[in-house]
């Protein structure tokens, strides 16, 4: 079709020499410019691809503990990857418990957060309202408790220990809150409609008043798949309440209670319009994505997520690997040599950003691009 078009373009050109000299030049002029546009390759830099972070979430496999508490695990994984990776995702509950009522608090995590940021990614901190325990069952730590100021002086000290780190830094707070199978989901836990959203702005103030801007919110919800998920709008925040949108979703094949094999396209399309509909202006990461080997080709599906989200989901600017065995699925790349390979060559192109996030700049993080990131001035980390 492209080189047809330039063909009768360039003929119009030859047959314009009858006509004036002055006014020759100008439609031959106009003729090139026609000619330049029709190649393949010269479409407006607007419809090109737009460069994404990526990241993983790690497991334990490589060496019984996750990084970021453990760097050598992310050494291990990237040797696998042969790229290095911009986002590295972690996650850390308000509290370790060993028991319902013997709960110690965690602070701000500023010693894995700043080897993250020395190995040049950007740190992706899951943080929630709730325990380590499992179950939702923990009327402790409702959503009530925590509109009502039950944790703002912990909340508040976090907060401030996340200011005097002073980087930027994603922070994922009570993610997949469309779902029934965490403590801050509305409808398990004692926990009543329009109470998330209360409880993300209380939070959010109490960051913003002590002036924690280096933290860059992100909304999170789980793909919608089945009806029992939430319907989202009643549960965002706001704009002025959230830096980035977020999707979580899997493959999981040919597993029990799974709807079947699906592709990328296919497990993300239908959310991804409902939330681009509920906030069009803000950038959006995939936070946990995978697939099962167990249905078709794990291989083929990773080469498919990684070249299609580019042209179909250009609002996607990030995206995290879940590289945990969980539930019982096979979710890490190093499950066959046919998908460890596949992702390597899938992760290789310039689109998908390497680890030059040593020094950004904040307090908020714009997507990425391929010139340098901004940077701040060398020094010791205000953690040091």
């Amino acid at each position: 079709m492209f080189r047809n078009q330039n063909a009768d373009v360039m003929r119009s050109a030859r047959d314009i020499r009858w006509l004036p000299v002055g006014l020759a030049g100008v439609v031959a002029a106009l003729a090139v410019c026609l000619a330049l546009l029709a190649r393949p390759g010269a479409a407006p830099a607007a419809s090109a691809a737009k460069p994404l972070f990526w990241g993983a979430q790690i497991g334990r496999q490589f060496t019984g503990e996750q990084p970021p508490w453990d760097m050598n695990a992310l050494g291990a994984f990237q040797r696998r990857t042969k790229k290095g990776l911009s986002l590295l995702a972690f996650y850390e509950p308000f509290a370790n418990c060993a028991t319902a009522s013997k709960c110690e608090m965690n602070g701000f995590p500023a010693v894995p957060m700043q080897a993250v940021r020395e190995y040049g990614a950007i740190p992706f901190l899951s943080w929630s309202s709730a325990s380590n325990q499992e179950g939702t069952n923990q009327p402790r730590f409702s959503l009530a408790k925590i509109i009502h100021g039950t944790y703002d002086k912990y909340i508040r000290e976090w907060a401030e220990a996340a200011r005097e780190w002073g980087h930027p830094y994603f922070l994922r707070f009570d993610w997949e809150m469309n779902g029934f199978w965490f403590p801050w989901n509305e409808g398990v836990n004692g926990n009543k409609p329009g109470e998330f959203v209360a409880a993300w702005r209380h939070v959010h103030d109490i960051f913003t008043e002590v002036g924690a801007t280096n933290a860059n919110w992100v909304w999170c919800p789980n793909i919608a798949l089945i009806k029992r998920l939430k319907n989202f709008g009643s549960l965002y925040p706001g704009n002025q309440y959230v830096d980035w949108t977020c999707l979580d979703g899997f493959n999981w094949g040919e597993s029990s209670n799974s709807a079947g094999w699906q592709s990328f396209t296919h497990v993300f399309r239908t959310t991804y319009k409902e939330v681009m509909r509920i906030a069009p202006s803000k950038p959006m990461v995939i936070g946990e994505t995978a697939s099962a080997e167990s249905g078709g080709s794990k291989a083929n599906w990773i080469r498919n997520a990684f070249s299609t989200i580019p042209k179909t989901f250009p609002k996607v600017r990030g995206l995290i690997w879940f590289d945990e065995k969980s539930q019982g699925m096979n979710w890490p790349i190093e499950s066959s040599r046919s998908s460890e390979q596949a992702f390597q060559r899938a992760i290789g192109p310039k689109l998908y950003r390497p680890n030059i996030y040593k020094r950004l700049a904040g307090p908020k993080i714009a997507p990425p691009t391929y010139a340098p990131p901004p940077s701040e001035p060398p020094g010791p980390s205000p953690a040091a």
